[in-house]
């Protein structure tokens, strides 16, 4: 690899602080600075520590160390390997995304032929995955010994097979645990790479909790089985969930309550999404913060039809109008092959920050895949943040 760093980066968290553009230095070479923010250069100059942090975060670094302040010519010594921004990473093929990296009770193990080997706790799970095109030799010992199959139909749907798995078992992610029931459609109850969001939002969550000492608000819409409800409730939120589907809150509740949530500021309600916010407008009640995740297609209790493409930007308009002026934090979740991050990202910078400003950010979400270091891609999220 050459003993390069290209030094065209603009650093996310302190938008003053460029290196010049479109330059290279080379081993034991300084590249001065054209703009830069005191502060900015102060964080970076107090402690090894924190500047180490600080670079890992901006840029994909191969043993990119010491970066060296010099104080008086505002210069920084390239250290001579290569590295790259997160934007020359897309450039060349290397997109970033989301990734729940903080499970131990559940991981990817392996993919192959539409499908993926999966660990919940104890138990192995072969299930199909639409992403996976790819044909690559089953290896892993778990494609043999698997707990249970989802087989998908020619026709439509599919049914599981079992062998030894409970008909209910509980894995944990930190402090919350998830009930787990393998049910119609390859569904287990719960989406795991969902947790990069839970551990963004949840930080937001306590900092405002701490820094404010005021009750913060959320709702989340099309709640599910409750894994954002919990995580909010566990980072200090009181939370109104909602979901159309009584067996689904009901689940929920039971994860809330194992989770040592059952007394936490939950509101749990069987409602339809829309009218429930479409009511909360009329009654002058506001949010926070605002979770949702949207199905593709579904149907209503009075036969309304739900399609994700027609249906999302105008219910985004609508949730829009349910925000508190103090709204902390807005997002929005896409399984939707027609919802790419770059459209989640569009709607929420049409919608939100004419209103409240603040910052928005759309990629995909993803998995690790144990077995190769490789992620898989699970869909896309949208986040709105003050």
């Amino acid at each position: 690899m050459s003993d390069l760093l290209v030094c065209t980066v603009t650093c996310r968290q302190f938008p003053n602080l460029t290196f010049a553009p479109r330059k290279t230095c080379h081993r034991g070479s300084n590249l001065t600075l054209h703009s830069y923010h005191a502060t900015a250069l102060d964080s970076i100059h107090d402690d090894f520590g924190k500047r180490k942090h600080f670079f890992q975060k901006n840029l994909l670094f191969f043993n990119v160390f010491p970066i060296i302040y010099k104080e008086h010519t505002h210069q920084l010594s390239c250290p001579g390997k290569f590295c790259l921004t997160d934007r020359q990473k897309e450039r060349d093929g290397q997109k970033t995304m989301w990734t729940a990296e903080n499970w131990k009770d559940y991981e990817v193990i392996d993919t192959s032929s539409g499908e993926k080997l999966e660990r919940w706790g104890d138990y192995l799970l072969v299930r199909p995955d639409p992403q996976v095109i790819w044909n690559t030799p089953k290896e892993h010992s778990g494609w043999r010994k698997m707990n249970g199959h989802y087989h998908r139909s020619a026709k439509g749907g599919g049914e599981w097979e079992f062998f030894q798995l409970p008909d209910e078992w509980s894995i944990q992610y930190g402090e919350l645990t998830f009930h787990l029931k393998p049910f119609s459609f390859k569904h287990t109850g719960l989406f795991p790479e969902q947790a990069a969001n839970w551990d963004w939002f949840s930080s937001i969550i306590r900092k405002a909790v701490k820094d404010t000492g005021r009750p913060v608000k959320v709702l989340n819409l099309f709640a599910y089985t409750g894994g954002a409800t919990i995580a909010a409730a566990k980072a200090g939120a009181s939370v109104t969930h909602v979901d159309a589907s009584k067996g689904m809150v009901t689940w929920a509740k039971e994860n809330a309550v194992s989770s040592g949530l059952g007394n936490a500021p939950i509101r749990w309600l069987v409602d339809d999404c829309v009218k429930f916010v479409e009511r909360e407008i009329r009654r002058g009640n506001t949010y926070d913060a605002i979770i949702m995740d949207p199905p593709s297609y579904g149907r209503g209790p009075k036969g309304e039809i739900w399609k994700i493409e027609e249906n999302i930007f105008p219910f985004l308009e609508l949730t829009a109008k349910i925000l508190s002026k103090d709204a902390l934090f807005f997002l929005i979740n896409s399984y939707t092959t027609g919802l790419q991050p770059a459209v989640l990202s569009y709607m929420l910078h049409t919608v939100i920050v004419p209103q409240f400003g603040g910052t928005v950010r759309a990629d995909e979400i993803g998995l690790p895949v144990s077995s190769n270091g490789l992620i898989l891609p699970c869909g896309a999220s949208g986040r709105w943040w003050k």
